[in-house]
Formats: C-alpha cells, sequence, structure tokens
C-alpha cells in the first residue's frame, strides 16, 4: 500500500533530509586518497549521532554499517571495511537518516582524483537520467513516466540501466511502496498523487545492466567489472510542484 503523506508529516520528512544534506556537505570532503571506507563510516555515522539522527541503514535488514560505500564496479550496498580508497576510484555513497521516525534517502557517486573521461561521463549521465526522473514526476503523472524518463536518459548512451534493484517510496521507513524501477517493466504503474514521497535512484553501469551479488550477500558488482554511478533523491510530490527534499542548500 502506497502511504500519502500530509502537509505536516511531510515537514518532517523534510527535516530528515536537510539533516542528510548536511551530513553529506561534511562528510564529502573527506572522501580522499588514502582513507578506508570504515573511517568514512565512522565520520559518517558520528556527523548524524551528533546531530540527534539514527543511520537508518545501520542493522537493517542484518546491514553491518551505516553507510553504504560502493566502489568503481561495486554498484550498491558496499560494506564499508579496512578497504583504501586510491586516485581514480568512483566511490559511491547511499546514505538514510531516522529523525524521529522520519526517513530520508540520498546517493552520489564521487570521482577520487583523476578518472578517465569515460568514468566522468558515466557520472554526468547517471546526474542527468536522476534529472529527468524527477522532471517526469509530478503530480498526474504515473510511475512508469519516471522509468521511461531514466531509462531513456542512459540508453541513447549505450550505458547498462541495473534492473534488479530499484527506487521506492520512503518517508514513515526504509522502503515503502511503489517501486521505481529504472525502465520500463510490466508491473502496476500507479497515479503519481499529492503527498507521494518517493527516492528516485538511477544505477547506470559503463557496460552491461546485469549485476551479481557478492557472498557477503550484501553487494551488488557488475557482471562485466565495469564502472557503475548511482545518485537519489527523495522528492515529495504536490498538486503544483515537486520538491526535492535532499538536495544540498
Amino acid at each position: 500500500m502506497i502511504k500519502l503523506k500530509n502537509d505536516e508529516e511531510i515537514k518532517k520528512i523534510r527535516e530528515s533530509c536537510k539533516m542528510l544534506a548536511e551530513v553529506y556537505r561534511e562528510l564529502i570532503p573527506n572522501v580522499q586518497e588514502g582513507i578506508t571506507t570504515k573511517e568514512i563510516n565512522r565520520i559518517c555515522h558520528d556527523l548524524i549521532t551528533k546531530r540527534g539522527g539514527k543511520p537508518a541503514f545501520l542493522n537493517f535488514g542484518g546491514f553491518p554499517a551505516s553507510i553504504c560505500i560502493s566502489i568503481n564496479d561495486e554498484v550498491i550496498h558496499g560494506i564499508p571495511s579496512s578497504r583504501v580508497i586510491n586516485d581514480g576510484d568512483l566511490v559511491s555513497l547511499d546514505l538514510g537518516i531516522d529523525l524521529k521516525g522520519y526517513f530520508s534517502d540520498s546517493a552520489l557517486t564521487i570521482p577520487v582524483g583523476k578518472v578517465s573521461p569515460a568514468a566522468l561521463n558515466l557520472i554526468d549521465v547517471t546526474k542527468n537520467a536522476l534529472s529527468a526522473g524527477i522532471e517526469a514526476c509530478v503530480y498526474g503523472n504515473r510511475i512508469k513516466d519516471i522509468s521511461a524518463a531514466v531509462f531513456k536518459t542512459a540508453d541513447k548512451h549505450n550505458y547498462g540501466v541495473v534492473k534488479e534493484f530499484c527506487g521506492h517510496g520512503v518517508g514513515f521507513g526504509v522502503h515503502e511502496e511503489p517501486q521505481i524501477p529504472n525502465y520500463v517493466h510490466p508491473g502496476p504503474n500507479p497515479r503519481i498523487k499529492k503527498g507521494m514521497v518517493l527516492a528516485i535512484e538511477p544505477m547506470i553501469n559503463l557496460g552491461t545492466e546485469k549485476v551479481e551479488i557478492l557472498d557477503d550477500d550484501w553487494t551488488v558488482v557488475t557482471a562485466d567489472s565495469k564502472m557503475s554511478a548511482h545518485f537519489e533523491h527523495t522528492v515529495a510530490v504536490f498538486e503544483d510542484h515537486t520538491e526535492i527534499l535532499t538536495i544540498s542548500g
């Protein structure tokens, strides 16, 4: 069931999203060559808790960290560890915050040092795919309008659009209905209504769309070991506009 939010509830979700954007502003400068992903996780955890929030992903479904950190061919759900960030890496961060029972979710991909032109283009296209999806996320449209906009943006560059994982509703929990695939799928196609709060999140691969899950049962990687990028915003739908709640001010 899709849970619509009233204005007061969206206000509280907005506060969670504002906190998330603030955490990213302080966290991103630390994502540099030489730091471990475990240290990034520690910094992230501290930034959230000192603001009075809770890391929404920590222990969600058994996930053992406060933030997902996925590098290069890792698409999503990378577990922080002793792995060191290197020059030329693409580092995808995916973060959610629980602020007094109201949830935010956002992801981005950071180029570290000197990365390849192909990697930079992948980042740009994935950002553009997110923007296209948000532009299609308006009152009266349908979920598949978002999916089509994301897919069209990536497919014209012959990039692989991940199909096994998707965007989703958010706000009262980490994951809610509806699912928002990044391609036009044969499943449900609900109308976009006032009060929907959605996490739109393109996951785009430089090569194949196919992915695999590693033995840790979390980390999703590209099947051909080529790079992947991931961007996500939480948005709220109103009758006359759609607001990006997790955007940095």
